[in-house]
């Protein structure tokens, strides 16, 4: 699990970090990248990732692999449309992550509660009823807030650490998918579930919290 999300971020921020050395200049377009070594020890990751990383940016259409004859500078910017794809790819990522680490706190929460953790899920829950009429940041917040109780709650400092590693970018992402959202007091969005979600924590039941987790996640993915 930890390594899966580990390559997906090291991955993202190969493909950051060329992107920015792109749009310094460094190359000018036409220009042929250094090879998958040079890259991999000038980046600090594997020669695997600097290859996930160029397809990236392949599909950016910023680079191009020529074959026999390696990859050349196409555009110093993605094309026109693709800062929105970027976008909508980085909430699957987001969505995919959340998807692994989540439902597993979420099951390991459920067994290793204890009162402290219970009575932080409900201020937690709460929180984010209350910031529903508060803007798009606060509820994100108050949203993040409450998974990281969820976390915090399967006593597992690994996945905590984890958990919080990934929150900038899980910030990001939602502050993307509530932007259409109505955020007005008294409109909750997904109230039910994250009310459901803490019961089966609060009572013990794994099998449920997990199975909500789920659910909850899955309609994330949807488009």
């Amino acid at each position: 699990m930890t390594s899966s999300i580990r390559r997906h971020l090291l991955t993202d921020q190969a493909a950051d970090l060329l992107r920015a050395r792109i749009a310094s200049g460094e190359w000018e377009v036409g220009a042929k990248l250094p090879g998958e070594t040079t890259l991999a020890a000038e980046l600090g990751v594997g020669r695997s990732t600097v290859r996930e990383a160029v397809r990236m940016l392949a599909g950016l259409g910023m680079v191009e692999s020529r074959q026999g004859a390696g990859v050349f500078l196409r555009r110093s910017s993605p094309r026109q449309d693709w800062d929105r794809v970027l976008r909508t790819e980085e909430i699957r990522h987001v969505v995919e992550v959340r998807h692994t680490v989540e439902i597993e706190a979420a099951r390991l929460a459920a067994s290793r509660r204890d009162e402290a953790d219970v009575a932080a899920l409900r201020r937690a829950l709460d929180a984010r009823s209350a910031a529903s009429g508060a803007g798009a940041a606060a509820f994100v917040d108050a949203d993040i807030a409450l998974h990281r109780a969820v976390v915090v709650a399967a006593h597992n400092p690994v996945l905590t650490e984890l958990f919080e590693t990934f929150v900038p970018r899980l910030r990001e992402a939602m502050l993307d998918l509530t932007a259409a959202l109505d955020l007005s007091a008294g409109n909750e969005p997904d109230a039910d579930a994250h009310r459901l979600l803490v019961e089966a924590v609060a009572d013990g039941d794994a099998e449920e919290a997990v199975r909500i987790s789920t659910a909850h996640l899955e309609r994330l993915r949807r488009p």
